[in-house]
């Protein structure tokens, strides 16, 4: 019944994909809604529960695509390139937005600070899906578009290791096993490293290489090598993804330009199904379970946390306010966090549920609030958008009688 519900919703975003790109109605929002409406709390036609184990696996897999993909997007050279802004926005509102929301967290929603700290980093990340419009306007200022595809390119992977450490923290001091979760993380980036570094290399000797046909397919090899190595030796597969992609974007640039579009497409169908399996673990009752506290909490999330944190990242950075305003707003929590949220819930520390009621909210309050409004903000952009079509034609016929002579 998933795969039904899946591909009857996929025909539909594909047939208004079109006019998804130029108002503000959005595909996320129309996967997110669709779990709701089918979801076993509401009609019951989607029968998944938290514990199902397609949640899990789905959410492995989607998140490893995603950061593998994220990791392409931004090689070192990217990096390189025009950090300042970016550098600003992860080095300093990345953090910022962590500590803003864990204090909400504590002071508001009554969260321990362990607690607190985990879900600051699970709702750090942003996701530039949800802000499409303003990513990839043209009219929107260069340097602003680039900070917030690079920001949302890196904090997935850089929140990674913060939800790891405070995941941990908040299982208890007794189940915190600092060999062990060094061994994790430190098997993960090798894996992520060696991999693609060895796989480049051999293509490039003149006993290998790859057809046309099967470049594409080159990219996907390695991740998915990745993912099963990753498995077997039970290290990090999330920052084994990241590291895969950024190395992949660093050593092998033809391997990396024949896998975007490819990859680009798979990361977006695993989002969107594990989006309809998220939505399908909410429902009116899910929502009315949480607190007055709660709601508080998640509004402070959205309209103070990252606002405030890149307020204070970017002060005497050069933004004008109109794209300090718009890299201020467009914080859309994204599926990094709808992921870390379903692994927080997997875990089974004693806040699970709590921690997941509030990052559910916040998302799913996000998507519809910056999917909604991309375009709008995107066409504040865009000065021939406020200007009456009239207006530069007569604009072009009075400069042509100027040039002409004919008025003085």
């Amino acid at each position: 019944m998933l795969l039904l519900c899946f591909a009857v919703v996929l025909l539909l975003a594909v047939l208004v994909s079109a006019l998804a790109k130029r108002t503000i109605l959005s595909t996320a929002v129309l996967f997110l809604a669709a779990g709701i409406l089918l979801g076993a709390g509401t009609t019951g036609v989607l029968g998944v529960r938290s514990d199902s184990p397609i949640v899990g696996t789905l959410a492995e897999l989607a998140l490893f695509a995603v950061l593998f993909t994220d990791g392409m997007r931004v090689g070192w050279a990217d990096l390189r390139s025009a950090w300042r802004l970016p550098g600003r926005a992860l080095g300093w509102g990345l953090p910022l937005t962590l500590a803003v929301t864990a204090v909400a967290a504590h002071y508001v929603a009554g969260l321990g600070w362990a607690e607190s700290l985990l879900i600051g980093a699970i709702l750090a990340p942003t996701d530039p899906v949800f802000a499409s419009a303003l990513v990839g306007n043209d009219k929107v200022p260069a340097r602003l578009r680039h900070l917030l595809n690079v920001e949302s390119g890196v904090n997935d992977g850089l929140a990674l290791p913060f939800v790891i450490v405070f995941l941990a923290v908040a299982a208890g001091a007794d189940d915190l096993h600092l060999g062990e979760l060094a061994l994790e993380v430190s098997g993960g980036l090798a894996i992520g490293v060696l991999i693609p570094v060895a796989a480049i290399l051999l293509e490039r000797t003149r006993f290998f290489a790859a057809s046309v046909a099967y470049e594409p397919l080159n990219g996907f090899a390695i991740g998915l090598l990745v993912l099963a190595v990753g498995e077997v030796t039970h290290a990090n597969l999330f920052l084994a993804a990241f590291a895969a992609g950024i190395t992949v974007a660093t050593f092998g640039p033809r391997q990396r330009a024949t896998f975007e579009h490819f990859g680009e497409n798979i990361a977006e169908l695993l989002k969107l199904a594990a989006l309809l399996v998220f939505g399908a673990l909410i429902s009116p009752g899910f929502l009315a379970e949480i607190s007055w506290q709660g709601w508080v909490f998640a509004i402070l999330a959205i309209f103070v946390a990252r606002p405030v944190a890149l307020w204070l990242s970017f002060l005497r950075s050069g933004l004008d306010l109109k794209e300090q305003a718009a890299a201020m707003w467009f914080g859309p929590k994204g599926f990094a966090s709808v992921v870390y949220a379903l692994l927080v819930l997997e875990s089974g520390i004693t806040a699970a549920d709590t921690i997941f009621h509030l990052v559910a909210l916040t998302i799913v309050l996000s998507i519809v609030l910056h999917s909604s409004t991309d375009v709008v903000v995107a066409r504040a952009f865009d000065d021939e958008a406020d200007t009456p079509a009239w207006h530069g034609v007569l604009r072009r016929t009075l400069g042509s009688a100027r040039r002409g002579g004919g008025l003085r």
